[in-house]
């Protein structure tokens, strides 16, 4: 089978290796599109720290079935059916103690991080049976790619209290923070205001229903003001640097809730004093549990057209390098790249 192995910072190899088989109680998936999330841009950089040479990364997929392990119900996992996985792998005897919070499991493996487990840049990936999701077979297959990054915004926007009638401001208009604009929806939440400031990224996120201000109108908070009325209840932080939490916090009301979904610095600066004096929270948020992402599966099959517009390429692996290379200098489009072991190069 081919793999996209980084064979060292800055680069990928397409590399022929043996396909893997599943053991007992694992699926084989046969890839269809994996898609090029931020983390995977800064593994490939060397700047998080959290992928290294020599590694098969990828972990937001679709795919079919392709073969069962033993002891895997053939009627609960037809061979042939359209699947994603949850990259969240807990123990099996941790199942129950971290149920409902399985991200909390100290010794949890997550696809796609983990160093020693071939990930989904690749043609094929063996995945615990009790982690598949099976998707809708009239659902247009590459779109199960976008499963894993709306539950991760789904997860945000669950913990920041949204529901009908609050107002929220998203910072950052790049594939999670368009994520989180869907799952804010999908929470009832129809006033949101996202800044950003690309002009591309923008028009992306006018086109699902929010609406978005640029650096061009003034200091994040007052724009939100103007157009809300009033600070917003909630805030979701979808960049994850000094500049962006400071922005998230000045545009919330006193009282609110910020939620840290962006990791774009390892440290922040906060200003402590206005945080107590005004009681905002600000919690972070990692992954999500397996009912998140079930339900993230389960509204994307349900509104295909919703999501559509956040794909805005489709590569093949020989065009990942590329891909790669452009997006880790700031190059990127508007919305997210997939890349394709089973489609044609869509790409311009």
């Amino acid at each position: 089978m081919r793999a996209l192995v980084l064979t060292d910072f800055h680069h990928l190899d397409l590399e022929e290796r043996p396909a893997p088989r599943p053991g007992p109680g694992e699926v084989l998936l046969r890839v269809d599109a994996t898609g090029i999330c931020g983390s995977d841009v800064h593994g490939f950089t060397g700047e998080n720290g959290r992928r290294v040479p020599g590694q098969v990364m990828g972990h937001e997929s679709a795919g079919t079935i392709a073969a069962l392990g033993e002891g895997v119900d053939e009627s609960a996992y037809p061979v042939g059916s359209h699947a994603t996985f949850n990259p969240v792998i807990v123990p099996e005897d941790r199942l129950e103690q971290f149920r409902g919070r399985e991200q909390h499991c100290p010794d949890k493996t997550v696809i796609g991080v983990a160093a020693d487990y071939q990930a989904s840049f690749a043609d094929h990936l063996v995945v615990p049976a009790r982690n598949v999701v099976l998707l809708d077979p009239a659902m247009p297959l590459h779109l199960g790619a976008l499963i894993e990054p709306i539950a991760v915004a789904l997860h945000a926007v669950r913990l920041s209290g949204a529901r009908p009638g609050r107002t929220a401001v998203v910072v950052g208009g790049g594939p999670i923070g368009q994520s989180v604009v869907i799952a804010l929806q999908m929470e009832g939440v129809t006033d949101i205001v996202l800044s950003e400031p690309a002009a591309a990224r923008r028009d992306l996120v006018d086109a699902l229903g929010a609406r978005t201000v640029g650096p061009d109108g003034g200091q994040v908070a007052d724009q939100v003001r103007e157009i809300l009325g009033a600070p917003a209840d909630l805030a979701i932080d979808a960049v994850g640097i000094t500049p962006t939490i400071a922005d998230a916090l000045a545009a919330t009301a006193l009282g609110g809730t910020v939620v840290l979904v962006g990791m774009g610095s390892p440290t922040l600066e906060v200003p402590a004093f206005a945080i107590s004096t005004e009681e905002r929270s600000v919690t972070g948020s990692f992954t999500y549990t397996a009912e998140d992402f079930t339900d993230a599966a389960r509204w994307v099959a349900s509104h295909p057209e919703a999501v559509r517009p956040l794909v805005s390429d489709i590569v093949g692996p020989d065009r990942a390098q590329q891909s790669f290379t452009a997006l880790a200098a700031g190059q990127g489009p508007a919305g997210k790249i997939l890349v394709s072991f089973t489609q044609e190069d869509t790409s311009a």
